[in-house]
């Protein structure tokens, strides 16, 4: 319905012409998307978003309800497509384009909706039409492109989408507040009662008078709510260590906001629209007695009073609909109470990634390292050693050398800090007592959940108790998250660190909260906890390294956030693994080839490149984490090495969340015809049906049944991460044995050795004469 009382104000503002120059410039970015070296899909959501929610508050400012209701039903339609842009990684084969192209397709029938309407009551339809229009063709275009060109149509549908929005601000009708208060008794059916008209105008300035205490009251909750994620998150003047909680508390501004006005409005809206002729007829029964007449202890007066509080929140929530600020204020007062609830009991539960907004931190420095990963990596590499060679950050540990038999402990993902983690801890330790075991590597997310030195001692040093043999370190990419500074001051070598944190500190144009002291500061932290705990650490030159034998090679290779490496970390690459021909070659990376049960290498074609490499030198073994189980797949090369096995390992049980990805993948859809996996399907299933609750049960449903779709079961992982017994966590001890010319790869769990019964595996996986309750062992000839 038209506002009755607001004058349209048809001559672009200030704050529209601001929006529309943000919005075309989006626009621009997301075109340009595919010209990028980071993902296509989040270079294009990131606009998408915040074009998306520049709609939506420019909303606010619109003169009609017609024009209120297509802006944010739009905006919502554009945050959904952000959504699935910015998780492209996570969808399933083609669902973003098959949902993309539902969502255009659905708003453009509502565009066309509103065409028809507009042309039946006489008002303006040719922008309806246009975005009807637009968002046809780009449903359309969507099914018709393939290969490459997918990737400039969802640029360019994501552009056009944007700038539509830009050209929707710039003519958009302004509107005020003036006559607020006759406009609901308007749609109450209750204009020309002069009483009510008083009553009406009573409230509306009860409501503004009331507006400074609302906000003295949330900046109240507010400054309250920051102290609590300071205090529980920590402060140690480094990038995350600083905006981390305010990133957090942003996040609970957020779910405030999406829990009053997703939520308890339109519950109340659908209450308020039911309720409506009883209340109205109230009214009336009440207004027929005279306001003189009424005493103030009677019933009519007790009811009017009832009904007055009804009154004064439909001009709150109409109030809100106009204005901005009174939106934002009205929803942080409605949703702040339950955003605090959850800020208060989400912890309790553990590390949870989709409701702890303490957690949400590490999805903004995701994307700011996702960016600058390679140039950090490269700068501290060559900071080292500029011109590597195959020599180059190779280490020696005691015990190892040519001709004597070793093992290690290669133990992925483990820094949570939880019950998960501390579950390992008596059969790692018992193992690395062992005096064949020389070290222990730690493969990917040393720390969770951004890599600051503010968590190493839960999420390390306590875990590692114990341990008294070298442990070194690879990281993944939650240690990027606060620009590998805690990684380097822990596992590398005090110059080499010095060093490495002052060239990526150059390579930021010295714009970072890591300043010269800092560097000093965090390298005698380091020192001071390895000296406190006894746990050997700071012995590499460098994020990678490699250990040679005359018949082994052990060679790491960092993979940082998006799967792919450096030039400079390539070169040393190539020329370890040069000098490594003829031997046993066993790759760990930060990144699995298979995982999931499905080939990640085509998720990005440096990554499927380095996967290329690693065939042509014949690498035997490719173990990596990240991904938070036990996997192992046979490969079969082809062309001139048919007849040759790549073994492939997901080592990443190490404490981290399960994933539970390949327990659910459907045995037939596998990509290697030989598979295993551990933890086994049934006892998983078992686990998270016993703890799932009320809330969780509708989305356990949706994954075991439909694997997740549009996303992927092991998206949803972490929904299920359970800290109590039984555990699945694992680790591999590799046992290099030159005296029986063999590798073997022993796996452990919280029990002990892990046993054929204990996963799930395909045929000629476990020997013949093995039987199911024999320990688990891959023996490879080393020769």
């Amino acid at each position: 319905m038209k506002s009755t009382a607001n004058t349209p104000k048809r001559k672009i503002q200030v704050q529209q012409f601001v929006f529309a120059i943000l919005v075309f410039a989006l626009a621009l970015q997301a075109f340009f998307a595919p010209l990028r070296t980071v993902p296509v899909g989040s270079y294009i959501g990131v606009p998408l978003l915040l074009s998306g929610v520049l709609l939506i508050l420019q909303g606010f400012r619109r003169a009609y309800n017609q024009e209120r209701r297509s802006a944010w039903f739009s905006g919502f339609i554009t945050l959904l497509i952000a959504f699935l842009y910015i998780n492209a990684d996570y969808l399933r084969g083609t669902a973003l384009m098959k949902i993309a192209a539902l969502l255009f397709g659905i708003d453009g029938m509502y565009q066309l909706f509103l065409v028809l309407r507009n042309r039946k009551m006489s008002r303006p339809w040719v922008r309806p039409a246009l975005m009807f229009a637009g968002n046809m063709l780009v449903m359309i275009g969507i099914f018709m492109v393939k290969g490459k060109s997918v990737e400039w149509m969802v640029s360019i549908a994501g552009a056009l989408r944007i700038a539509g929005m830009g050209f929707d601000i710039l003519s958009s009708t302004v509107g005020d507040t003036k006559g607020l208060s006759e406009d609901v008794l308007t749609s109450m059916s209750l204009q020309g009662d002069e009483e009510l008209k008083k009553i009406a105008a009573r409230i509306y300035h009860s409501v503004d008078e009331r507006a400074t205490a609302d906000r003295k009251w949330i900046i109240t909750f507010v400054i309250v709510l920051f102290f609590i994620h300071l205090g529980r998150m920590g402060f140690d003047r480094s990038a995350s260590g600083m905006l981390s909680p305010m990133i957090a508390l942003i996040g609970d501004l957020v779910v405030a906001l999406i829990i009053a006005f997703f939520i308890v409005a339109p519950l109340r809206s659908v209450f308020a629209i039911a309720t409506r002729p009883l209340e109205t007829a109230i009214w009336k029964w009440v207004m027929k007695v005279a306001e003189a007449n009424r005493k103030w202890y009677s019933l009519r007066s007790l009811i009017q009073w009832s009904l007055e509080a009804r009154l004064a929140l439909r001009i709150r929530m109409r109030k809100a609909g106009y204005s901005l600020m009174t939106a934002v204020r009205t929803g942080l007062q409605i949703g702040l109470p339950f955003s605090a609830l959850l800020a208060a009991i989400i912890p309790v539960f553990g590390m949870s990634w989709y409701f702890d907004t303490e957690n949400w931190a590490a999805g903004i420095w995701d994307s700011w390292a996702a960016a600058r990963t390679d140039v950090w990596r490269k700068a501290m590499i060559n900071a080292v050693e500029p011109n590597p060679t195959a020599a180059s950050f190779t280490l020696k540990p005691e015990g190892v050398n040519d001709k004597g038999d070793f093992s290690f402990v290669v133990l992925g993902d483990p820094g949570e800090g939880d019950a998960s983690q501390y579950s390992l801890h008596d059969q790692v330790v018992e193992v690395m007592q062992r005096p064949e075991v020389k070290f222990m590597v730690i493969s990917t997310d040393v720390v969770y959940p951004d890599g600051a030195m503010k968590d190493y001692e839960k999420n390390f040093w306590l875990p590692m108790l114990g341990v008294h043999k070298p442990v070194y370190a690879i990281p993944g990419n939650h240690d990027w998250y606060d620009a590998l500074d805690a990684f380097n001051a822990t596992f590398l070598d005090s110059a080499s660190a010095s060093k490495s944190m002052h060239a990526r500190r150059e390579a930021d144009l010295k714009i970072t909260s890591t300043t010269a002291s800092k560097i000093d500061e965090l390298i005698e932290k380091a020192a001071w906890y390895r000296n406190e705990y006894r746990v050997p650490t700071g012995l590499q030159q460098a994020p990678v390294f490699q250990i040679q034998t005359k018949d082994f090679a052990f060679i790491t290779i960092e993979t940082g956030v998006l799967r792919r490496i450096d030039d400079a970390q390539m070169k040393w690459v190539k020329q370890a693994l040069e000098a490594a021909k003829g031997k046993f070659i066993f790759v760990l990376l930060g990144h699995p080839f298979y995982a999931t049960g499905e080939y990640m290498g085509s998720l990005n074609p440096d990554f499927e490149a380095l996967h290329q490499l690693l065939r042509q030198y014949h690498a035997r073994i490719a173990m990596a984490g990240d991904t938070h189980d036990l996997e192992y797949y046979e490969e079969p090369l082809k062309g001139a090495d048919s007849g040759k096995t790549m073994y492939h390992f997901v080592n990443g049980g190490g404490g981290a969340y399960l994933s539970i990805g390949a327990a659910l993948k459907p045995k037939d859809q596998i990509p290697e015809k030989v598979w295993a996996h551990y933890p086994a399907t049934v006892p998983l299933v078992d686990k998270i049906e016993k703890n799932n609750n009320m809330l969780r049960r509708p989305a356990w449903k949706w994954t075991k049944i439909y694997n997740g779709w549009p996303f992927s079961a092991e998206w949803l992982s972490a929904a299920f991460d359970y800290n109590v017994a039984p555990f699945f966590q694992s680790f591999f001890e590799i046992r290099v044995e030159p005296s029986k010319n063999q590798v073997r790869l022993l796996p452990y769990t919280v029990h002990g050795p892990l046993t054929w019964a204990d996963m799930d595996i395909s045929s000629g996986v476990k020997p013949d004469s093995a039987a199911m309750t024999t320990p688990v062992q891959w023996v490879f000839p080393l020769k």
